[in-house]
């Protein structure tokens, strides 16, 4: 099992031989992270003590970084470090309030990574990697998507994933075959 969790960190290492300190929201931040995530995610991982299988690529989505963006700020300009704003938002409150949408879709999951103190991608992926809870989320099939921010050492990783309603499936909505039940918290 250690093994296992050496050679997925030898992995993120082996990705990326120098440190990466472009900005947040630059195409080369942006491409080194789906490579890491995606490298990771196609191979599998143990975290902790439960394999995690490979999983399908995520892509960027502009409005997961906007929220992860937001939060990033938030935490170090009042000097704080939780998934919690200091105005009691969730990540689910921000995320949605970023644009990431849950209506109209047929299945929402989100989830969020945060860190603090590293310097650069390679180490801040090797961290989310050695914390059982961050890798899964790394690694979990229902996130199809992922925005990435850095804001003077702490970092925030949004992913999302949702699953629209085939045509055969609007067609039965829209005539008004086929209702729709929520089962999430109230709408935002």
């Amino acid at each position: 099992m250690r093994r296992l969790i050496l050679s997925c960190l030898f992995m993120v290492l082996f990705l990326s031989s120098k440190v990466y300190s472009q900005q947040t929201g630059t195409p080369e931040f942006k491409h080194e992270f789906l490579k890491q995530i995606n490298h990771v995610r196609e191979t599998g991982c143990t975290c902790g003590t439960i394999y995690m299988p490979p999983a399908p690529p995520l892509t960027w989505n502009d409005n997961l970084e906007k929220a992860a963006q937001g939060h990033a700020w938030d935490m170090s300009n009042n000097n704080y470090f939780s998934h919690t704003s200091r105005d009691g938002r969730s990540m689910e409150d921000r995320i949605v309030f970023a644009g990431y949408i849950f209506k109209g879709f047929k299945s929402f999951a989100i989830g969020e990574n945060i860190a603090f103190g590293q310097n650069d991608i390679n180490e801040v992926m090797n961290g989310w990697i050695k914390s059982p809870g961050h890798c899964k989320n790394l690694l979990n099939p229902q996130f199809k998507e992922v925005g990435v921010a850095e804001n003077h050492k702490y970092w925030v990783q949004d992913f999302g994933g949702r699953q629209s309603f085939t045509l055969e499936q609007q067609r039965e909505i829209k005539s008004g075959q086929l209702k729709l039940v929520s089962t999430s918290s109230p709408e935002h």
